[in-house]
């Protein structure tokens, strides 16, 4: 495949350069910029449709620069270092790739269903760097999808992206506009047999989240970082459960937040499994 050459800010340049910044550009063309080695690389594995590849065309590339535009079937361009610099975020040094990815549907149907489910939803979180966090925790603890719901951060930003250090392209992630297409699939999955529940976090709820019985099928909601849970969301929950805080903090992140409860979950399932 012929390699295409980058050396000015030309459209081209710009197109990329959009898909950093506009998150309606993002939308748009269907596709969001991967930066870092191992986001890249989890793309590749993973089978996600990576359009194009940029590379440093004044770098001496390294074994897995190499092998990585070997193995995918893209449009490839060698861009002039200073270029890669500004798409990359680092301007101490240039990145030696950066992925043009496709952005997959936000489709319920892509997130398992079973009777041992353990699903995230994020509601209208305002940092990106939360939202890649939380993806990154909720594939650390063996969560089955993440759903972001809401008026909210782009999962696609590159702050999200990274912050999940490749866990975006290893657990499914649906954006959608309200609770409500959340709440039609949860009662579609109970017509189908799993019980599954609804438990909401919220630092005034009477029950601990290690007091909660997180064995069972369950939806984990996270509120918005300043504001919590929505109206909506509270009358939706089957449960509300809180984290014990010392100490003078008056509350926790909302991704820190998240990620005990999914580990709380895990270790419950860990228990069973053993028992």
């Amino acid at each position: 495949m012929a390699v295409l050459r980058v050396t000015t800010r030309n459209a081209r340049f710009q197109q990329w350069q959009a898909l950093l910044d506009n998150r309606t550009k993002r939308q748009h063309r269907g596709e969001f910029l991967v930066q870092g080695v191992r986001p890249i690389s989890m793309a590749v594995k993973l089978g996600w449709q990576v359009r194009e590849m940029l590379y440093n065309a004044e770098a001496h590339l390294s074994p897995w620069a190499r092998e990585t535009l070997d193995a995918v079937d893209a449009t490839t361009f060698a861009v002039a270092g200073e270029l890669m610099v500004e798409l990359g975020g680092k301007m101490e040094a240039a990145p030696e790739l950066l992925a043009v990815v496709g952005l997959p549907d936000d489709d319920l149907g892509r997130i398992p269903t079973s009777p041992d489910m353990l699903v995230v939803v994020f509601d209208r979180p305002t940092s990106p760097g939360n939202i890649g966090a939380l993806i990154r925790s909720a594939d650390a603890f063996g969560a089955s999808g993440v759903v972001v719901t809401g008026h909210a951060a782009d999962v696609y930003d590159p702050k999200s992206v990274r912050a999940s250090t490749g866990s975006l392209f290893a657990v499914p992630v649906v954006r959608l506009p309200s609770h409500r297409p959340v709440l039609e699939w949860v009662e579609a999955i109970r017509a189908d047999g799993i019980d599954v529940r609804l438990v909401g976090t919220d630092e005034k709820a009477r029950a601990e989240a290690a007091e909660y019985d997180f064995t069972q099928p369950t939806v984990v909601l996270v509120g918005n970082e300043t504001t919590g849970l929505s109206s909506a969301w509270r009358a939706a929950c089957d449960h509300l459960v809180g984290i014990p805080m010392a100490g003078t903090a008056s509350s926790l992140n909302a991704a820190v937040a998240g990620s005990i409860v999914l580990y709380e979950s895990a270790r419950q399932r860990a228990v069973t499994a053993r028992a």
